[in-house]
């Protein structure tokens, strides 16, 4: 029994990839897991915001091909990259556990303040508004590239500090770099983010992956990403939304922001945790609509 894993080939990805692999060698010891790792065009291109260039499908569409063709037969995903839409024939067969949620704040190495002379390095709108909120005096620019480039800018003097998800610092074995959490109070997080998810296309068997799912994330996926979809949130919107399941009950927070980024609005709603898509199109009308 062969098993192909498709990933992008950043350490990052490798990295997540291989987490995935493990928890299927422990559920199907027998199996031949194979990596097979690509460069996606998001990856190729680094000088253009992800809104300029197509959004977060160019991270996904040689992923994609991989499973269409059979050079893979599962995905291995940062959830908060994925585009919300996703193509029937390339179903998402599983969630992993959560891993820590937060954004975090990097300064250079040696640095305890930021310096208010040197921009914060961030690409998403929805971190780039918040930050404004939280940091009012210092600027904010775009910054591309993996975990290790942007630290490297970093510590180049570019600027004077990232914001990263903290997930991905603490998989890369870069806790140390973290200088600051934000809570999800103060910065709501990417929906999705923290979470792993395995893609595969209509017809292969899933078994394999029941060491990999996790009942509760899939939970908070499903209502995370219906309340972006309701609101046509892309890569280029500052939509977010993050959400906690207590036994039964799911509650969701999420964060609306006006096209024109003139109204902002965040509330939460709770429900049961069955109803986890229909709670996120709630949540995204009752705010658009400002009830």
């Amino acid at each position: 029994m062969k098993i192909k894993i498709g990933s992008r080939e950043s350490k990052l990805a490798v990295i997540q990839s291989r987490m995935v692999m493990d928890a299927i060698a422990r559920t199907v010891p027998e199996a031949e897991l194979e990596l097979v790792t690509m460069k996606t065009t998001g990856d190729r291109i680094l000088d253009k915001t992800l809104d300029q260039i197509g959004g977060k499908g160019l991270f996904v569409k040689e992923l994609d091909q991989a499973l269409r063709d059979g050079r893979a037969d599962f995905t291995v995903h940062s959830l908060k990259d994925m585009p919300m839409e996703v193509p029937e024939d390339l179903p998402l067969a599983a969630f992993s556990k959560r891993a820590d949620p937060r954004d975090a704040l990097a300064l250079p190495e040696g640095v305890t303040e930021l310096d208010p002379s040197k921009p914060i390095g961030c690409s998403s709108r929805r971190r780039q508004l918040q930050l404004k909120a939280l940091f009012p005096q210092m600027d904010v620019k775009p910054v591309r590239g993996n975990v290790q480039t942007r630290l490297k800018k970093l510590q180049d003097g570019e600027f004077s500090a990232l914001v990263l998800a903290a997930a991905g610092l603490k998989r890369l074995g870069l806790e140390d770099r973290i200088s600051r959490y934000f809570s999800p109070e103060e910065m709501l997080p990417a929906a999705g983010q923290g979470i792993l998810a395995v893609q595969t296309r209509q017809g292969v068997d899933t078994a394999c992956l029941a060491g990999v799912h996790d009942p509760d994330a899939a939970c908070c996926a499903l209502a995370e990403r219906a309340f972006v979809r309701a609101l046509d949130g892309g890569c280029s919107s500052p939509v977010a939304a993050y959400a906690v399941v207590e036994g039964e009950t799911l509650t969701l927070t999420g964060l609306y922001v006006s096209p024109d980024e003139t109204v902002v609005r965040k509330d939460s709603l709770s429900g049961p945790r069955t109803a986890a898509e229909t709670l996120g199109e709630t949540l995204a009308d009752k705010l658009k609509k400002g009830t």
